[in-house]
């Protein structure tokens, strides 16, 4: 089942979901909206200032308003993670609107135009993986550094570290990638043990998320399909996509995640949007439950033919 939109367990629950401008980081601002969240939902593409250095159409300002089309209670702001100043006044401005903050969601990246799949690190660009190492690391510590003292002011609340492949995929280098790009995947795992180190004690708990492979609004537009008829794209070399996700997937599991009086037990953890949706009884839009990462390992990096038979 999915979640009804007349339940709202995270009613009188504030949020902040860093890097909301498209792709997972929207869809978990707009559910958590949905589940009765007020959220501060941020990002650097602006209907008044601009496109980010991403220079897509996306603005954060549309999530503001999916999130008010999902019945949800929250204001969208243009905020620069790697700005201190910007992150202590956003933290600043939850403080003096509710005086708490109960779920943390680091979604910051933006390093995708920076990737260099095919490169080792001496042919790399060099200024482009470092510039992805200040998005994809520095803006998760920035953030976190800021907006825990609000939360530990309560002793309770919920961190979540997005990333990209679960503990146990990421613990061997990740080929084809790139350098930059693996280790700022690596480095958000990293960031989550250490936090649930760092937390131990406290009434916080700090856990890592992993979509599959998304379809984020660039992926469908790269691939020119749309989110309905996106399976026209999963042919040939791209067979493989038969697997893909929407956004909404884990989002929607992220918000049953965040009213969970028992996710203390996932504290330090990686968990998939397919764990998420096994125990929360949640599914994507189309009714299914894809389970990406156990495909990758057994079909895709095993050479064995694309089919989702099993697998969604």
């Amino acid at each position: 089942m999915t979640i009804q939109t007349d339940i709202r367990p995270l009613e009188k629950k504030v949020a902040l979901v860093a890097g909301a401008t498209r792709g997972a980081g929207r869809a978990i601002a707009v559910e958590l909206a949905r589940a009765g969240a007020f959220v501060y939902a941020t990002g650097r593409s602006s209907r008044k200032a601009g496109p980010s250095e991403m220079d897509r159409q996306e603005t954060i300002e549309d999530t503001g308003d999916l999130m008010d089309a999902a019945g949800g209670a929250g204001v969208a702001l243009r905020v620069d993670h790697l700005d201190l100043e910007q992150v202590a006044g956003l933290v600043s401005r939850i403080d003096a609107d509710h005086g708490r903050l109960d779920v943390l969601v680091n979604d910051i990246f933006g390093g995708d135009r920076y990737a260099e799949f095919s490169k080792p690190l001496w042919e790399h660009d060099l200024d482009g993986g470092l510039r992805m190492l200040r998005m994809g690391i520095d803006t998760h510590l920035i953030t976190s550094a800021k907006a825990l003292p609000l939360m530990l002011r309560a002793n309770q609340g919920l961190v979540i570290e997005m990333t990209d492949g679960t503990a146990e995929y990421n613990k061997n280098f990740r080929r084809g990638v790139g350098f930059y790009y693996d280790l700022v995947k690596a480095a958000v795992g990293r960031i989550t043990l250490g936090l649930t180190a760092e937390l131990a004690g406290t009434g916080l708990t700090a856990l890592a998320v992993t979509p599959g492979w998304l379809r984020s609004e660039n992926m469908l537009e790269q691939f020119g399909v749309t989110e309905e008829n996106w399976r026209d794209a999963a042919v040939g070399e791209l067979a493989h996509f038969c697997i893909s996700e929407s956004p909404t997937y884990v989002a929607r599991g992220i918000a049953a995640l965040a009213g969970d009086p028992s996710l203390r037990r996932y504290a330090g953890r990686t968990l998939t949007s397919a764990e998420l949706a096994r125990t929360y009884g949640v599914t994507d839009t189309d009714g299914s439950r894809p389970d990406c990462w156990t495909y990758i390992t057994e079909v895709q990096d095993a050479d064995r033919p694309a089919t989702e038979v099993g697998y969604r």
